[in-house]
C-alpha cells in the first residue's frame, strides 16, 4: 500500500517506520523540516527503544521517507494517516488548530486529485470531532461528498513510550471506526501484519474508546496510589495488599461492573468506602479521588429522577426495589432512595419486586426499610400487571424477564425510564424511551 502519514510525531513516526517494516510504501509529512530531515537521513526524530536502528533500516530500503509538501504526499499516495498532535488549550479544551488545518490542506488536494482517496484519523479527538467538524472541512476543501472516492475512518492508536513497537505489533485490538463497510477495504489490508483482533464500529464509538482507555489507566493509577498512601499511614504493605487484590480477575481485574447503568448499593460497597474513608481522616491521609466516589454514585439518583420528572407523568410503576436483582437486600438500594425522592415531590407510585415481601424482611434489611420508607407496604403490590394498571409511565430497575415479557403484553405503549439497560425496552418504547446508560 501507498501510505502518507500527516505529522511526525512520536504516533507518526512510530507508525511509519512500523508500516514500512511491513512492506508498505510510506512518505511521513510534516511541517518541520528538521525532522523531515532526519527522517530522510535514516535518525529517528523520537527518542524510543529500537527507533534508531528501525528508522535506519526502513529508509535504507527505500520504504520510509519524509517531507514537508502535503501535495506530493496526497497525490503520491492512496492513504493517508493524520497523526497530528490535540494538546490542551489553557482552559482544559482540546486544541484542534492542527487536525483542521490537516484535514483541509488535504481536501484542496483532493480537489485536483483524480480516482480514490482514505482519510484515517489517529489524532486523539473526542466523541462527535470527525462526524461533526472534520468530514464537514474535508467535504468542503475538496467539493466531493462521503462516497466512493472519498472515504473517512477513525483508528486510535494504542502506543505506550517506551514499548512503541512492541505495542503497534501486538495491539489489545485495532479499531476500525467508519461511515460503512468500504472504508475498512483498504485498512484490512494495511493492518493484516498486526496481531490483534480488528473490531469495527461506527466512528463516534472508536473516538470515545480511546479516551476511556486512556482517563482509566490514569484512574488506576490514582486508585493504587491513594489506596497506598492510606494502607501505608496503617502498617499495611501496600505492594503485597495490591498484589494480592489484582490476582481476583473475576471481579477486580476483568469487565465486572464496567457495564453503565444506575447506581451502586447494598450493605457493602457504600458502607465500606465510608469507613475507609473515616481511617483516612484519623491518619490525616488525602484521598481525593476515593472522596469523591460516594457523591458520584448519588449524583446517578438525581439523573433517574430528573428523567422521570421530564416524562411530566405523575402516576408510576416501579419494576424492582432491592438493590440489584435477584436479592430482597433492600438496605442502601439507590432504587429506595428513588422511590423516596418520588414520593417526596408528590409522585404516585406502585412498587413490584418478585422478591421483596415486607412480612419475610428481617433484621438490619427491616429496619433499614422502615426507616426509609415506613409506608412501603402500602405501595408494593403482588404483580407487575397490578403495578401497571393506571400508571402512565414505568420505571425498569431491576425486573425479571418474566416481569419485562408482562409489561410488553399489557402496557408496551407506557412511557419507560430505563435503570436497567434493556436492549428490547430501547426498541419498543421510541420516543418515549429514556435510559441512563443509552
Amino acid at each position: 500500500m501507498k501510505i502518507s502519514i500527516f505529522g511526525m510525531g512520536y504516533v507518526g513516526a512510530v507508525s511509519g517506520a512500523c508500516l514500512a517494516k511491513q512492506g508498505h510504501e510510506v512518505l511521513g509529512v510534516d511541517t518541520n523540516p528538521g525532522k523531515v530531515g532526519l527522517i530522510n537521513s535514516g535518525e529517528s526524530p523520537i527518542v524510543e527503544e529500537g527507533m534508531a536502528e528501525l528508522m535506519r533500516e526502513v529508509v535504507d530500503s527505500g520504504a520510509f521517507r519524509a517531507t514537508t509538501d502535503a501535495e506530493e504526499a496526497i497525490l503520491g499516495t492512496d492513504t493517508s494517516f493524520v497523526s497530528v498532535g490535540t494538546p490542551s488549550e489553557a482552559n482544559g479544551a482540546l486544541s484542534l488548530r492542527a487536525v483542521h488545518a490537516v484535514s483541509r490542506e488535504i481536501g484542496e488536494v483532493l480537489r485536483h486529485k483524480q480516482g480514490r482517496h482514505d482519510v484515517v484519523y489517529r489524532s486523539t479527538i473526542l466523541p462527535g470531532t470527525t462526524e461533526e467538524q472534520l468530514i464537514p472541512i474535508l467535504e468542503e476543501a475538496s467539493t466531493r461528498r462521503i462516497g466512493p472516492d472519498l472515504q473517512v475512518a477513525f483508528n486510535p492508536e494504542f502506543l505506550r513510550e517506551g514499548s512503541s513497537i512492541k505495542d503497534f505489533h501486538r495491539p489489545p485490538f485495532t479499531i476500525l471506526g467508519t461511515t460503512d463497510d468500504a472504508a475498512t477495504k483498504q485498512l484490512d489490508d494495511i493492518y493484516r501484519g498486526v496481531d490483534a483482533e480488528i473490531i469495527r464500529c461506527p466512528i463516534r464509538v472508536a473516538e470515545s474508546v480511546k479516551y476511556l482507555c486512556n482517563i482509566y489507566h490514569g484512574l488506576k493509577v490514582c486508585f493504587a496510589n491513594e489506596a497506598g498512601a492510606l494502607l501505608r499511614e496503617a502498617g499495611v504493605d501496600s505492594r503485597v495488599a495490591m498484589e494480592i487484590f489484582c490476582r481476583d480477575e473475576i471481579l477486580n481485574i476483568s469487565k465486572a461492573y464496567l457495564k453503565p447503568g444506575y447506581a451502586f448499593g447494598g450493605s457493602c460497597l457504600p458502607k465500606d468506602t465510608r469507613a475507609f474513608l473515616h481511617l483516612a481522616k484519623t491518619k490525616d491521609v488525602e484521598l481525593p479521588m476515593l472522596a469523591n466516589v460516594l457523591p458520584s454514585n448519588n449524583l446517578h439518583v438525581d439523573r433517574a429522577y430528573k428523567m422521570v420528572t421530564r416524562m411530566n407523568k405523575r402516576k408510576i410503576a416501579l419494576l424492582g426495589l432491592a438493590f440489584k436483582g435477584g436479592t430482597d437486600d433492600l438496605r442502601e438500594s439507590p432504587i429506595v432512595a428513588l422511590a423516596e425522592k418520588l414520593i417526596g415531590k408528590g409522585y404516585e407510585l406502585k412498587i413490584h419486586d418478585t422478591n421483596v415481601h415486607t412480612a419475610r424482611l428481617v433484621g438490619s434489611n427491616k429496619e433499614f426499610i422502615e426507616r426509609e420508607i415506613p409506608h412501603i407496604e402500602g405501595l408494593l403490590v403482588s404483580s407487575v400487571t397490578e403495578a401497571l394498571d393506571g400508571a402512565e409511565a414505568v420505571i425498569v430497575a431491576n425486573a425479571t424477564k418474566d416481569d419485562l415479557a408482562t409489561y410488553a403484553q399489557h402496557a408496551p405503549g407506557l412511557p419507560v425510564v430505563d435503570l436497567q439497560g434493556v436492549e428490547a425496552l430501547r426498541e419498543s418504547a421510541g420516543d418515549d424511551y429514556q435510559g441512563i446508560a443509552w
